[in-house]
């Protein structure tokens, strides 16, 4: 699978470092994986917590995070690049997935997805709509019947939202 950098939309105390991207990138895509995101986050109880979201065509089942889990972990302890106490989680990213890069926002055109912005523009921090547009720089919701562009750079949090038929 080809290299693609994740970004973590997720304010600046919570940007993952550079090196240790490259190397949860690099375990997940050599076990056939595609890295979908990560995520460094602080624990209530101390410590931090590694989310990592994989994907494949056929999808994520419980053997493959444990797969994964397995042996990131191993490598997480030998390279050690989180300093202090954390825990380690590997999963699917879901019906409700978050979405990191602009080619994750093209492949969801036309999706219903919820955005929260890292602040208020144009006085406005959340938003939930369809999907319409995706491109390197920004991305661009049908909100209430009108086009709203919003810039990949202020987005803190983008889901994609589970649509059930009836």
């Amino acid at each position: 699978m080809g290299r693609r950098p994740i970004f973590c939309f997720l304010g600046v105390m919570n940007k993952v470092p550079t090196s240790l991207q490259a190397l949860v990138e690099g375990t997940v895509d050599s076990l056939g994986y595609e890295p979908w995101g990560i995520e460094l986050l602080p624990r209530p109880t101390g410590g931090q917590l590694l989310r990592v979201y994989i994907e494949k065509p056929e999808g994520i089942g419980v053997d493959d995070c444990e797969r994964v889990s397995r042996q990131l972990g191993a490598v997480l302890d030998v390279e050690d690049p989180i300093p202090g106490e954390y825990a380690l989680e590997v999963s699917s990213p879901g019906m409700d997935r978050p979405l990191y890069r602009p080619d994750q926002f093209a492949r969801f055109l036309d999706e219903t997805v919820r955005v929260r912005l890292s602040s208020a523009v144009p006085g406005r921090r959340n938003y939930r709509g369809r999907l319409v547009a995706a491109d390197e720089n920004k991305i661009a919701l049908l909100v209430d019947g009108e086009t709203v562009e919003l810039a990949i750079d202020d987005i803190e949090t983008a889901r994609v939202v589970p649509q059930f038929k009836s």
